[in-house]
């Protein structure tokens, strides 16, 4: 097994990832780093999320960058804020021993006069969202001509979110020459496939998994049951999972928020993500649920793309996605890192058939579970040292700070 010593990185780099307790690369990593430092080529990696695709690229391009010339030399699109920030927090982190090299975020929902400034600095590498990128580029804020690497991160879930033009838009501004162009995508569906063969030129191709297929660490279970049995179902199995720790996918921001209401109300530590919740309520969630004094996450599969949450035990599919590629990453969110996950999908009678289907595209047989019977157990409550059986009307101490906050009172707010 090979280590990153033996890539040939900036000793800097190899420092700051050992601190970080980087020892031996990840399958990604191990087939992406050589091939990048070695020369300038376009690139195509096919991998799940949370298998070490920013290390991947980030590593081979931090190598790379001119420290010692101020303008922007490398861009990065990826398609939600959090994973924005997500991106410029590691690739800090990897040069945290070269300072001269500048990582800027540029992202929707945050001031707008603060990332002018920001830029006014002249960072090596620009981090941001399509929405917000092209807004700048229209305001004349950025100058991409010494860009010498574009890199699309997510880009499945980017196009998937309705951001074609804007990537489109942004590719054209790019300079023609001299210019190298990366993928990432954990799927490959024709508009990811049409980007590849519209702006790369014979692209270095390396998958990690079967393309589409979800990871082999994660078990598909689903339960069958009458529609109007579906929310008992759901509570019953988190009841016989005391130690779960996970997200509850639904198809509307309606039914998110109605869901995660009834989760509290009947003593669970829910609570919803969802894109009518203010970007200062989703940043609170999520800090609580990356803590882990939230245990459930009901959210809609737009809100939760670009969330990276480490050892979820389950993810659960309240309702099946319309698409394959949508499962694919839904239940890519578990399983990750060497550990088991479990993806559980409520089904009626009718929806057998799209299980064969997703069973068929992903390459992994799903077992049909029993609906748990007999009296329920306890209402899990993560971080809570309380004894067996306490039941908490309102969702448990940590969350009573927000959790007014949550119910009833948000405000839409558009994540571009």
């Amino acid at each position: 097994m090979s280590q990153f010593t033996d890539f040939g990185l900036n000793p800097a780099l190899l420092k700051a990832i050992k601190e970080l307790g980087f020892e031996n690369p990840m399958p990604i990593q191990e087939k992406t780093i050589p091939v990048l430092l070695e020369k300038d080529v376009d690139f195509v990696g096919l991998a799940q999320t949370g298998t070490g695709k920013t290390a991947a690229f980030g590593l081979p391009l931090l190598n790379k960058i001119d420290e010692t010339q101020r303008c922007v030399q490398a861009l990065i699109l990826c398609p939600t804020r959090e994973l924005c920030m997500q991106i410029t927090r590691d690739l800090r982190n990897y040069a945290k021993y070269i300072p001269e090299i500048l990582i800027v975020p540029v992202y929707g929902g945050a001031s707008i006069e603060v990332q002018f400034k920001d830029l006014a600095k002249k960072p090596q590498i620009i981090v941001a969202t399509p929405g917000r990128l092209r807004d700048m580029i229209r305001r004349n804020r950025v100058d991409f001509s010494n860009v010498k690497t574009m890199i699309l991160d997510e880009a499945d879930e980017m196009l998937n979110m309705g951001f074609q033009e804007e990537v489109d838009d942004i590719l054209e501004y790019m300079p023609k020459e001299g210019r190298h162009t990366m993928l990432f995508s954990a799927t490959m569906p024709k508009e990811v496939e049409a980007i590849l063969n519209k702006y790369m030129t014979d692209p270095v191709k390396v998958a990690v998994g079967e393309r589409n297929s979800g990871t082999a660490n994660v078990d598909h279970i689903y339960y069958m049951m009458a529609a109007k049995d579906r929310y008992m179902v759901l509570k019953r199995i988190i009841d016989y999972t005391p130690a779960i720790y996970g997200i509850i996918f639904c198809r509307t921001k309606l039914e998110t928020q109605e869901i995660a209401d009834n989760l509290i109300q009947d003593g669970y530590n829910a609570a919803a993500l969802h894109g009518d919740l203010s970007q200062a309520m989703r940043d609170n969630v999520m800090d609580h649920f990356r803590k882990r004094s939230l245990q459930l996450l009901v959210a809609t599969d737009v809100a939760a793309r670009g969330i990276d949450v480490k050892e979820l035990t389950h993810i659960i599919n309240y309702n099946l996605p319309d698409d394959i590629e949508t499962y694919v990453h839904r239940s890519g969110r578990t399983g990750r890192a060497d550990k088991r996950g479990i993806c559980l999908s409520l089904i009626n009678l009718r929806e057998k058939s799209k299980i064969k289907r997703i069973e068929k595209i992903v390459g992994r047989p799903f077992e049909k579970a029993m609906i748990p019977t007999g009296f329920a157990r306890h209402p899990p409550q993560v971080g809570v040292d309380e004894p067996r059986g306490t039941h908490h009307p309102h969702g448990g101490p940590q969350l009573q700070p927000f959790l007014g906050l949550l119910q009833g009172r948000y405000r839409p707010e558009c994540q571009r």
